[in-house]
């Protein structure tokens, strides 16, 4: 039975397994559905535990590298280093080239696991002092065979404990590289039991990991609460919307996170009869939208709860049972948090909503979510510039936009990287983004800034249709005429009309991309704002003199960054 005692660390958790020989994990391979039980995955980490051990070299970070896709061996080596004493380095296999060897030497890690499929990526990189481990060989099966009688707590490096590392992942930003969030087993244990305790976890659950596990969302939110719970685990090697069903009734799942545009994905496959005929009760995740969320629980009949609580751990919001529609809740306990204007230092005043929620006053009440109290925050790997921007003046600044209603409820508007300003106004493109979300044609919206002519930014939305549908101009027009949340400067000066939207591994809209083509460098057609408020092509004869106009202003240039 599974004790009811609250772990201390990981390592508890993953011994707790021992001796349970209910089902523990599920995948597919060769085209087949198996399943191992809770007993056989300690047994596996215990293996691979002992294997570091031998494996590591004397001095060395105990810091392991893992390059896979969501494979059983994926578990079973953050396990494996949660009862070593070691730390995994979840390492993204859609970098390339210097950036890839980067974030390996970066972490220090002496051993890399991969497997045969991600060995292109390796080609030609300077790893030096990296062994490489490839598990679906028949030299990796020999290598393991001489440990398979380990169990938990034979092998260490050191005695895992509270502050021991665990985890070294990578956050997401869109300048400079990526930033290696620590995690220690205490934390991560703590967020595990507050996750499965406020989601009711039992031993009758079973977690569906579609999200990537080198990701903080799939282990921190999916994979940990099972492990406290006593919950199954399925894995699904990489998110596919159109398979998400079938693996959901096959698994029995009960219970799902999802991050980016994964729920838009969804809510984009063909509808079927029996889109309510499954077992899940729950969905967990960022970036769905109120709008797209109530969506998703009228065709599936699937509750979805918003949440927020980064890798870094710096800040954490609660929902709780009165928590309005489209607000993600209060501060945690023990969290002092407030919205900051970042130019002024002063707290934001509350936001003005309508009687639907709709937000009216963005402009002022917007600003960075700031932690004034106590901070889970344990820092980045050998990154104290980047801990020092965390955590100014003594305060944690998240990076992430928010507003406050009059009774203290938060409401995520975006990062403070999306924010765009508009004739001297600061706009949240996360809260024009949901506004455009309404409008039934649009499968998926982006909003991004890019250049005005002479100063500031311009509105830019990039759309991807539902199936069938087209861009009917005069209707976009109507409808944002319709908002009465959509400001005066909020409307789109142009519309990139494209077939997919650009993502990142973790189904995130790659802004990026979508920046640095701008309204003129990509093969989509582009409608923009007319002085008569419609919308018309850009066409080569406007697009000319609108780049004429960015030269005499002198900031053609920025149309190229």
């Amino acid at each position: 039975m599974r004790t009811t005692t609250a772990p201390g660390t990981v390592a508890e958790l993953v011994a707790r397994q021992w001796g349970d020989h209910r089902p523990g994990l599920m995948y597919e391979e060769d085209g087949e559905r198996r399943v191992l039980t809770h007993h056989r995955t300690a047994r596996e980490a215990a293996a691979r535990a002992a294997l570091l051990v031998d494996l590591m070299p004397p001095g060395a970070e105990p810091h392991i590298g893992v390059l896979l896709d969501n494979t059983p061996e994926f578990p079973f080596w953050i396990g494996a280093a949660a009862l070593a004493g070691a730390a995994v380095a979840g390492i993204n296999p859609t970098r390339r080239g210097p950036e890839l060897a980067r974030d390996i030497l970066h972490t220090e890690c002496r051993i890399l696991v991969t497997e045969r499929a991600h060995l292109p990526l390796l080609r030609g990189l300077d790893l030096p002092g990296v062994r490489v481990l490839v598990t679906d060989t028949e030299e990796y099966a020999a290598l393991l065979a001489p440990y398979t009688a380990a169990k938990p707590g034979d092998a260490v490096l050191t005695a895992p404990g509270p502050s021991s590392r665990l985890l070294l992942y990578f956050t997401s930003g869109s300048t400079g590289a990526p930033k290696a969030a620590i995690c220690t087993q205490g934390r991560l244990a703590a967020a595990g039991a507050s996750l499965a305790r406020n989601f009711s976890v039992g031993e009758d659950d079973v977690h569906y990991v579609c999200m990537p596990l080198f990701h903080g969302n799939a282990v921190i939110a999916d994979w940990l609460p099972a492990q406290v719970g006593g919950a199954a685990v399925a894995l699904r090697r990489r998110f596919s919307a159109s398979a998400f069903l079938d693996d959901v009734r096959a698994y029995g799942a009960t219970y799902f996170t999802y991050v980016g545009r994964a729920i838009q994905y969804l809510l984009a496959t063909p509808p079927t009869p029996d889109d309510r005929a499954h077992s899940l009760r729950l969905g967990f995740g960022t970036e769905a939208g109120a709008v797209d969320a109530a969506r998703f629980a009228e065709r599936f009949g699937v509750r979805l709860v918003e949440g927020y609580g980064a890798t870094e751990g710096g800040a954490s919001v609660q929902r709780t049972p009165d928590t309005p529609p489209g607000a993600l809740g209060r501060a945690g306990a023990g969290d002092d948090l407030a919205v900051i204007d970042p130019e002024t230092g002063r707290e934001c005043p509350p936001a003005a909503l309508d009687g639907q929620g709709r937000l009216l006053n963005g402009s002022e009440a917007i600003g960075e979510l700031v932690n004034r109290g106590r901070s889970l925050f344990e820092g980045y790997w050998r990154n104290p510039d980047a801990e020092a921007a965390r955590t100014r003046e003594g305060w944690y600044w998240t990076g992430d936009l928010f507003f406050r209603d009059a009774d203290g409820f938060l409401y995520f508007a975006g990062r403070t990287d999306d924010r765009l300003r508009v004739d001297s106004e600061n706009l949240a493109a996360a809260v024009i983004e949901n506004i455009l979300a309404r409008w039934a044609p649009a499968a998926a919206v982006a909003v991004y800034a890019v250049p005005d002519e002479v100063a500031g930014d311009q509105v830019m939305a990039a759309i991807s249709l539902r199936e069938g549908a087209v861009f009917d101009p005069s209707a976009f027009a109507a409808f944002l005429a319709e908002q009465p949340d959509l400001g005066t400067k909020m409307s789109p000066r142009y519309v990139r009309v494209l077939p997919e939207m650009p993502v990142t591994a973790t189904n995130k809209v790659h802004r990026v991309t979508l920046r640095r083509a701008g309204f003129h460098q990509h093969p989509d057609p582009v409608w923009h704002r007319t002085p008569s408020g419609g919308y018309a092509p850009l066409d080569a004869a406007t697009l000319t003199a609108l780049l004429a106009s960015y030269a005499i202003h002198g900031r053609a240039d920025l149309l190229t960054r």
